[in-house]
């Protein structure tokens, strides 16, 4: 049993003012308390005036990308070894930004999928995307085309356990002469994945840059949408019209954002060629937002030196700039992120998984807290921290 004493909380929707105490036991909350109660048999932990939350859910992640430009491209070269030990720098990464669960949009031949249950955060998996015949991200082994190949690859991803299933609905700025401003399949084709995901059980989230692909990703069904840039031959356009029918539908969008330093000059150049910036996506967020667009935290990475691993903090900053509240902005990594991926986590109540964090200041007020993760605690375990020992009893 553990008891953690904070100066607040924050239990994944909404503050809770502080004292508080979360009592966690046999991997679950057990309580949360206002003051510092005594709890017998207990190891307590004095966090002093830390906000604590439900661990950080990053919802779109590449654990095999070493978060270096070029690492998508790259996977084909890495010996078994290798990436082994990529995933397991990706996943420290992304522990000690207070990341407790992620969910992997795409490997290469399974290495992800394959060794989920070797660590101690909780990892999701899609296996490869499913992608056009040189398609984005064609080397990660996801190519298909026609009816019944599709629904093959969907039985294969249902075999093998994936926890969702990935489509490339359009190309991809990180694979050179795919159709990032058009679609790589048709409604149809699209519509032959979703039913025969659902039909397993299996949800499906679509990579979609063009504005065309997201429209025919909805009109087929998809779970959620990633990227979500709403690329048109005028530059980024988001209709008022597929805004209230995502918000209908309640799909899940994961707007990919926070980066640490720019894109490499040719990412730029195509971005600027696409008339893409993050300004308009900003703008775009925004207003997605005030038509009550479901948004969930994801960050894509590990693509590049830019999308290194463990920027969730930078990605709800964005959010923040977008003018969407704090505690929106937190249940996006928290409470919403947990609903999209049908984990129970994100929040801090009784019965839920005891994944919690410590993070120096108030997040509701200031974002930027996030910066400061102090503890770490996974299945009621401490992770990681960098209290001292005398403040644990």
């Amino acid at each position: 049993m553990l008891a953690l004493r904070a100066g607040r909380a924050f239990d994944g929707e909404r503050s809770i003012a502080g004292p508080v105490t979360v009592i966690t036991e046999n991997g679950t909350i057990k309580a949360v308390e206002q003051g510092h109660p005594d709890v017998a048999g207990a190891e307590v932990v004095d966090l002093g005036t830390a906000t604590v939350l439900p661990g950080l859910i990053d919802t779109h992640v590449h654990l095999g990308a070493d978060s270096e430009n070029g690492a998508l491209d790259r996977l084909p070269e890495f010996t078994a070894e290798h990436l082994d030990a990529v995933i397991e720098d990706s996943l420290d990464r992304q522990l000690r930004a207070g990341v407790t669960t992620v969910r992997d949009l795409g490997d290469r031949n399974w290495s992800v999928l394959d060794q989920r249950s070797r660590h101690r955060q909780r990892v999701l998996a899609s296996g490869p995307p499913i992608t056009s015949p040189r398609g984005h991200c064609w080397s990660m082994g996801g190519e298909t085309t026609g009816d019944d190949a599709l629904r093959r690859a969907v039985r294969e991803r249902a075999e093998r356990r994936a926890d969702v299933v990935k489509i490339m609905a359009s190309g991809g700025f990180a694979t050179p002469g795919t159709a990032v401003d058009d679609c790589q399949f048709t409604e149809h084709e699209l519509r032959v994945v979703v039913e025969e995901a659902h039909s397993h059980g299996l949800p499906v989230t679509a990579h979609a840059h063009s504005l065309a692909a997201i429209q025919r990703a909805v009109a087929a069904g998809v779970d959620g949408i990633e990227h979500c840039t709403c690329l048109t031959d005028r530059g980024m356009r988001m209709p008022v019209e597929l805004m209230d029918a995502l918000a209908e539908a309640d799909i899940a969008v994961c707007h990919t954002l926070g980066n640490t330093q720019d894109p490499p000059p040719h990412v730029q150049e195509a971005f600027e060629r696409a008339g893409m910036s993050i300004a308009a996506k900003l703008n775009i967020l925004g207003r997605m937002h005030d038509r009550g667009v479901r948004a969930v935290s994801g960050t894509d990475g590990g693509i590049g030196a830019g999308k290194p691993h463990g920027i969730t903090a930078h990605a709800l900053g964005h959010m923040i700039e977008a003018g969407i509240p704090n505690a929106v902005v937190l249940a996006s990594a928290t409470s919403q992120a947990a609903k999209a991926l049908s984990v129970s986590k994100g929040v801090l109540r009784p019965g839920w998984d005891a994944d919690i964090i410590a993070v120096q200041g108030d997040p509701m007020r200031n974002i930027t807290a996030l910066h400061h993760v102090t503890t770490v605690v996974i299945g009621g375990q401490i992770a990681t921290t960098v209290l001292p020992t005398d403040r644990r009893e």
